[in-house]
């Protein structure tokens, strides 16, 4: 019995040992020379109808495989223009490719800033002259709901998050829909006074008062997944400030946004071959060079919060 143990073993490993040989000499090294393309212009420019300066951010698009920072687009001429043709001129101060404009009529006896680029209703055109070429984009600042309240409750999970304790609180703002089928919404978590998680993969998109188009959710209080967004996945704590901003956009800056969140999500053995995200931003010359990016507009209701266990609403 002994030797016929030491026959099966050995033969399993001949086997092993043939089988690996096999697999290595199937492997075969390709180098592929992928080319450089043109570096074309990357817009990044969103403006709000919120007070104080408003940037556009202009980069150069890198190559598939670079991983280092994208280049500014230095010395372009940045301007937008509104429906009124009252002009706004940006301007790279820090030579960074972050151009800016910032209001000139202040309040210094209150401390404020009377003047807006932003207006709820009007439409703004941008236009960027870069390397001989010349490019524009448009985009409307649609009105917003006011965000009615912002509560939130004590949570025991039966798990443990991984960003995050087992016990806390999960917080959720009420907001209803504009009625009218075709309202777009942007989603933004706050925390400690700032955003939080504003990654792309954590872009929350309404339309109407849910998700997509299709759903019978027009003039509806957001529903509940969307109100509870703003949690990102975890749990806060007694003494933490949490919020909510809610940006009203274009249904094209909601397809804009919903592609770029499924693209940098694209990943695993069940990824999809990656697409090329669409732009607003074209060259007024047609035979020009391409540019990239997305320019949008949108108005901001926002809500801060801090958690306080004596105001928490009982556990459901």
């Amino acid at each position: 019995m002994k030797t016929r143990r030491s026959y099966i073993s050995f033969v399993y490993l001949v086997v092993l040992l043939a089988t690996s040989t096999w697999l290595v000499s199937c492997e075969d090294v390709i180098d592929l020379e992928v080319e450089n393309g043109p570096q074309l212009l990357a817009v990044d420019g969103w403006i709000t109808n919120q007070p104080g300066p408003q940037r556009i951010r202009l980069t150069l698009a890198s190559g598939y495989f670079d991983n280092n920072e994208p280049q500014p687009a230095l010395n372009a001429e940045v301007t937008i223009t509104d429906d009124l043709g009252k002009v706004f001129t940006f301007e790279d101060i820090n030579n960074n490719g972050v151009y800016e404009w910032k209001p000139q009529q202040i309040d210094t006896l209150n401390a404020l800033t009377l003047d807006t680029l932003g207006h709820i209703g009007r439409s703004y055109t941008l236009r960027v002259k870069y390397a001989g070429e010349e490019y524009t984009a448009t985009s409307t600042i649609r009105p917003v709901p006011v965000i009615d309240s912002l509560v939130y409750q004590f949570e025991s999970l039966p798990f443990t998050p991984p960003n995050g304790p087992k016990e806390g609180y999960i917080a959720e703002f009420y907001a209803r829909d504009f009625a009218g089928v075709g309202d777009t919404y942007w989603i933004k978590a706050l925390r400690g006074g700032g955003l939080y998680a504003d990654d792309p993969e954590n872009i929350t998109l309404a339309f109407d008062a849910a998700f997509s188009p299709g759903s019978v959710s027009d003039g509806l209080v957001f529903i509940l997944p969307l109100r509870r967004a703003i949690n990102v996945n975890q749990l806060f704590s007694a003494g933490d400030t949490v919020g909510v901003e809610l940006h009203s956009i274009t249904p094209e800056s909601y397809y804009f946004l919903q592609q770029v969140r499924q693209e940098s999500s694209n990943g695993g053995i069940f990824a999809t071959p990656p697409a090329n995200i669409f732009t607003n931003i074209r060259n007024r010359n047609p035979n020009g060079q391409k540019a990239l990016g997305f320019f949008g507009a949108s108005a901001i209701s926002r809500a801060e919060t801090i958690i306080d266990p004596a105001k928490a609403r009982p556990e459901e």
